[in-house]
């Protein structure tokens, strides 16, 4: 039969993200990228049809997004939710003991 030991500081592990924090991290990444996208080829694009602008517009940011800045972004909250777990299971020991 297993102990009911409580977790040590280092091995607080956070919840993964919401679908709301997915989703925002996900804006996040997204909302920059198009913006830069339609400054530097918006010019270039705007005698384009609306359709074709948004399907170069989005070959570029997708896989952008998708292959480098949202797994940054997780990593990122992934070390803000570990450092907060560990704040807080630190914080119950204090008042335990």
């Amino acid at each position: 039969m297993a102990s009911a030991r409580p977790e040590a500081p280092s091995q607080a592990r956070p919840q993964a993200p919401s679908v709301h924090m997915r989703a925002l991290i996900t804006w996040i990444a997204i909302f920059p990228l198009v913006s830069i996208g339609m400054l530097l080829l918006g010019p270039i694009m705007e005698p384009w049809h609306p359709v074709l602008r948004a399907l170069v517009l989005t070959a570029f940011v997708v896989p952008t997004a998708v292959y480098f800045v949202v797994p940054r972004l997780f990593a990122g909250h992934g070390v803000l939710s570990r450092k907060a777990a560990v704040r807080s299971a630190q914080r119950a020991a204090r008042k335990a003991g």
